[in-house]
């Protein structure tokens, strides 16, 4: 690492809001925590590309509605001409779920809801969830800028074949969260539409948004795609998503007939739905048959649950660091040594059809 790069803050923001409240609301979160400094504010679109061009800043946070160049035409300014982590912070955010997906495709890091009226002091609840989301952005944009990675266990060549399972899988599960929803636009309308077994999906979202990320996505794909309900027949070729603020489990019953069951018990985790709820139901119900993919995400939940399907006999696929936005979750596990194989992101749907044996028909 150079010498400047070990010196300087961790985080160097600027805070892009046409908001003064805003503007100083956010100020004030990030400038409290240590080793984050904000370098500056704009109050427009086009000032912002100025800032960036002159602080070199490490995270930019963006607010979607603006007048004149709005937030989407600046991110994607940014990303043509100083590509760095932006994270989205708006009200639009949480009433125009769109909006957000269409910054996350357009290159965002990540996105922050908030819930306020406009001169309203709650926007401080936020605070948690934005200050770990600007140290994951900035940790990301320091170990690309030093050339080097967090550490991890050795990788397997990126031509080596799909690895089969000693059992075919009878389920796949999937957990993410930070960069989540562009990794899952990118490997799911890659499987086809007579995928032989059903896929369970964990992505960490604030309510109100799982139900347009999962009909964006039924647009996408080839597979149906929805948002789980409870006590749902699980489907092959039919890939559920966990509603956010709702735990989701899948039980068995000796005809083979498996259900989706939501709850919000426990209410004490950190996340709601939780990565390691559902994959340790699907390690019980389906055992050697079970299938559980770990992708990009802050953090570590879904180590136990992937702990538990590797301990079940079933197959474990974790996302390689090289391809992730945060390399926190599939680090967890891989450093635990549970996943069966560690891969890049666009070779997770071909492991997965590999897996469970899928035969294309005539």
């Amino acid at each position: 690492m150079s010498i400047e790069l070990a010196t300087r803050p961790l985080a160097r923001v600027l805070i892009v809001d046409d908001s003064a409240f805003m503007r100083t609301a956010l100020s004030r979160m990030i400038a409290s925590e240590t080793g984050f400094e904000v370098v500056g504010t704009a109050t427009s679109g086009r000032d912002a590309l100025d800032y960036i061009a002159s602080l070199d800043p490490d995270v930019i946070t963006l607010d979607l509605e603006m007048p004149g160049l709005d937030g989407l035409q600046t991110l994607r300014q940014i990303m043509a001409r100083f590509p760095r982590p932006v994270i989205m912070v708006s009200s639009a955010t949480e009433s125009s779920a769109e909006a957000t997906f269409n910054a996350l495709g357009a290159g965002a890091f990540d996105y922050v809801p908030k819930k306020m009226a406009p001169d309203s002091l709650d926007i401080f609840h936020i605070r948690p969830d934005l200050i770990n989301k600007i140290r994951a952005a900035a940790l990301s944009r320091r170990a690309k800028l030093a050339g080097i990675g967090v550490p991890k266990p050795p990788q397997p060549a990126s031509n080596e074949a799909p690895v089969a399972t000693a059992t075919t899988p009878a389920i796949v599960a999937i957990g993410t969260s930070t960069g989540g929803p562009k990794a899952l636009q990118e490997i799911l309308p890659l499987l086809p539409r007579d995928f032989p077994v059903p896929i369970v999906i964990v992505q960490h979202m604030p309510p109100g948004f799982t139900q347009p990320f999962a009909q964006r996505l039924n647009q996408l794909c080839s597979i149906s795609v929805r948002e789980a309900t409870d006590r749902e027949a699980l489907r092959a070729g039919t890939a559920y998503i966990a509603p956010a603020g709702m735990h989701m489990t899948v039980s068995r019953s000796a005809s083979s007939r498996t259900l989706i069951h939501l709850d919000t018990h426990p209410d004490t985790l950190l996340h709601i739905p939780s990565v390691d709820i559902l994959m340790k139901s699907v390690a019980e119900a389906f055992r050697t048959q079970a299938m559980g993919v770990i992708l990009t995400g802050m953090g570590s939940d879904g180590v136990e649950g992937m702990k538990a399907i590797h301990e079940h006999g079933g197959f474990t696929l974790g996302q390689d660091e090289s391809t992730c936005a945060v390399y926190g979750m599939p680090r967890a596990c891989a450093h635990l040594g549970i996943l069966n194989r560690v891969i890049a992101l666009d070779q997770v749907p071909a492991q997965i059809l590999q897996a469970v044996r899928y035969r294309k028909r005539a």
